[in-house]
Formats: C-alpha cells, sequence, structure tokens
C-alpha cells in the first residue's frame, strides 16, 4: 500500500486536504471521488510493506463487518461506497487489521474485480465458506440477503466458541493456581520444616519424609524439571500438529466418557448449520461437502464426510450415503430424510443446529456446576494434605523429642 497526501474539492465547493492509502496512483483518485472529493492535487508520500499474511481481524470486528456491509448493500448503497465507508469508520488503532483489509478489497474491487475475488486474495481472514457464500450470492443477485445469513452464522459459532472456552476457562485457572501453591510449598515451606525436624534424629512419618524428598529434587534439579516439562509440552504439541497425532487425538476425544459425546455434539452441530446455510445459498453439493468436512472441527468426522461425498458423487441419495457413516446419529439421519422428501433439507439441518446448540449449552452448565466444588475439593486435597503431612511431626512430638533424648 501506498500513503498519499491529497487536495480536493468537495461537494460544497471547499479545498480540503488529507491522506489515504492505496495500491496505485488511479486507486488513490478513485478511492477519494467514491467520497465525493474532486482531487486536485495528489502526491505520494510513502510505500508500506504489504502486510496482507499478517493483518489480523477478530472474530467480532468479522461479524460487525459482515453486518454492516449486508446492511448497507440491502439500503442500495453500491458496494463500493458501502466499502469506503466501511474503511473511513474503521478505527486505525483497535481496528488496524481490519481497516487495512478493506482497503485492499476496496482497491481490487475498483480494479474490476468482484466482491468474491476480491476477499478471497485473504484467505487468512475470509475462510472458504465464507467466499463460497459470497460467490453464490453475487452469483444469484442475492448479496445483501447471504451477507446478513453470514453474520448470523458467525455470530451464532462465535457464540458457541465463546460459551465452551468460558467453560474451559475456569478448571484450567483453578489448576494452575493449585500448582503455583504447590510448588511454592515445596520449594519454600517444606525445606524450612525439613531443617527443623531434622534436629530430632529421628524417623519422620512416611508421608512428611516423601514431601521432604520430592521438595530436595525439586529444589537440586529444578531447572531441569522445567526444562523437562517444557521439551514435553513442545513434543507433544508437535505430534498432535503432525496428521498422526492429530487423527489420534480426534479419535481418542470422541471416545473420552463426558467430553466425547460433548465433542460429537459440537462437530454435529457445525456440519448441519454449516450445511444448511451452504444449501440454502446455493452452492453446489459436492462443494457443500468439501467445505462442511474443513470446517467440522474434527478430522474423524471430516473423513465420514469424504465418505459421504464420494458415495453421493457416484447417484447416491445423501440419506443412503450418511446412514453407512456411524458417526451421524440416528437423529440428523431422519431429518435429513424427511429434508430430502420435502425438499427443505436446509430447515430440518437448521432445527437440528439448534437443537444441538441447546444441549450442548445445557451440558456446558451442567459441566461447569459439577466442576467448581470438584476444583474446590481438589485445592483442598492437594494443599491441605501438604500442610497435614508437614504438622504430622509436631502431632507426635512428644514421641519424637523423648525418643531423642
Amino acid at each position: 500500500m501506498i500513503t498519499y497526501a491529497y487536495q480536493a474539492r468537495d461537494a460544497e465547493g471547499k479545498t480540503v486536504s488529507g491522506v489515504t492509502d492505496a495500491i496505485n496512483e488511479d486507486n488513490a483518485i478513485n478511492t477519494l471521488m467514491a467520497r465525493g472529493l474532486l482531487v486536485l492535487s495528489l502526491e505520494e508520500r510513502a510505500v508500506r510493506r504489504s502486510k496482507a499474511k499478517t493483518a489480523k481481524v477478530g472474530d467480532s470486528d468479522l461479524v460487525l463487518f459482515t453486518r454492516q456491509l449486508a446492511t448497507m448493500v440491502d439500503a442500495g448503497l453500491p458496494l463500493l461506497s458501502a466499502l469506503t465507508a466501511l474503511y473511513e469508520q474503521s478505527d486505525p488503532r483497535k481496528q488496524a487489521g481490519l481497516k487495512y483489509i478493506i482497503g485492499e478489497i476496496m482497491a481490487r474491487v475498483q480494479q474490476g474485480d468482484t466482491f468474491n475475488e476480491a476477499i478471497s486474495k485473504h484467505p487468512q481472514i475470509f475462510s472458504r465458506l465464507y467466499i463460497s457464500m459470497v460467490r453464490a450470492g453475487e452469483t444469484g443477485g442475492m448479496l445483501a440477503e447471504i451477507l446478513d445469513r453470514l453474520a448470523g452464522f458467525l455470530e451464532a459459532s462465535s457464540r458457541l466458541a465463546k460459551k465452551v472456552k468460558s467453560a474451559l476457562t475456569y478448571p484450567v485457572v483453578v489448576i494452575c493456581i493449585a500448582l503455583g501453591i504447590t510448588t511454592f510449598l515445596i520449594v519454600e515451606v517444606v525445606p524450612k520444616f525439613a531443617g527443623i525436624f531434622a534436629e530430632f534424629g529421628k524417623a519422620l512419618p512416611a508421608p512428611t519424609q516423601f514431601l521432604i524428598d520430592v521438595s530436595t529434587v525439586m529444589r537440586s534439579n529444578g531447572i531441569w524439571i522445567v526444562v523437562a516439562i517444557i521439551g514435553a509440552i513442545y513434543g507433544i504439541r508437535r505430534f498432535l500438529s503432525t496428521k498422526i497425532g492429530t487423527e489420534l487425538w480426534d479419535r481418542y476425544k470422541l471416545k473420552l466418557p463426558v467430553v466425547g459425546p460433548l465433542v460429537h455434539k459440537i462437530c454435529m452441530s457445525r456440519f448441519a448449520r454449516t450445511f444448511a446455510q451452504l444449501i440454502r445459498s446455493g452452492v453446489p453439493i459436492l462443494e457443500v461437502m468439501s467445505i462442511v468436512g474443513e470446517t467440522s472441527g474434527n478430522t474423524m468426522v471430516e473423513q465420514a464426510i469424504k465418505g459421504v461425498s464420494l458415495q453421493v458423487e457416484k447417484g447416491e441419495s445423501l440419506t443412503t450415503a450418511m446412514v453407512r457413516q456411524p458417526i451421524f446419529p440416528p437423529m440428523m439421519l431422519r431429518m435429513v430424510s424427511a429434508g430430502e422428501s420435502t425438499g427443505k433439507i436446509d430447515a430440518m439441518l437448521e432445527k437440528m443446529a439448534d437443537f444441538w446448540d441447546e444441549e450442548i449449552e445445557a451440558t456446558l452448565d451442567a459441566l461447569t456446576s459439577l466442576i467448581e466444588p470438584f476444583l474446590i475439593v481438589f485445592l483442598g486435597v492437594v494443599v491441605g494434605g501438604i500442610v497435614i503431612a508437614m504438622f504430622l511431626p509436631i502431632f507426635k512430638l512428644n514421641d519424637i523429642v523423648s525418643g531423642a533424648k
């Protein structure tokens, strides 16, 4: 992007000046003209290194951008004018990434690209789902409606993700606090008690002696223990980032006692909602299957969807192909069958997604209410166990002292 300083005349005939970013001089002139300005002079100030690959846009910013763009396009505002308005109102400090991306999209639209071609140049911001729905909307002349659907879909997905994260945050914080307190007690407090008990010259109770031994090991090999923990975490993360590791972890997650059914419902809800939105937007069925597979969030589900796609490509009905994959629950199969019979498969899947979202929220609420007392007990047992182990010799102080004498 290039920064240009300009002088221009507005609609009232007043001379105004300022700076604007564009990919070239023609793009800068078109941008200013879209704002109702007659350019008098234009001077290049600085060339900025491209940030297309590093620009970051938050989920809330993307939802807001999509919703506002849908509103303006639905009101009859030309796409370029709508993008210009969004560009100008973006906060350069809080929404620097969004402002930059909108500027890039504006430049490409001014050069003659369609909106879906412009956003496809930024796959790190706009998913394949987003691009496909926009392309279908532009082709069918329903861009405003499609953008509104996209905004609703993104809001629902973001709300579910935040719900899951908030449910996981509390136990993670409590466990970290417990580990911190335990480490402090073992490294700093236990050695002081150990020095006092050593003067007795008497064998200590087994829990106390074990705690002192652990403290000695941690104090003498603390650096190596930290290095080993960091190395183990790094190694596990590297393994999970591989194809084999990802498949093993995704398969294991689905088999966990409580978490497994929850993960399965989340994947099914994401599949149903994404499938419904794409079908409703007019995206071809095979492309729909490819996209929902990528966005399912689990490799086991993705492989099942690929199997369904292959069968559909051979001419089988969607229901028949899905029956062969055990990962799809019976309720979904019945709803899909009813949807194929009535021609309302998108509405059926939308209802299924809403149903699962409600079940997911109920499950998360129940887990949160159960986790809280469990974590309190866990914290009490860990800290209380250390305190009791250190006070056991004091409870038997008379025997230890008399034995020492």
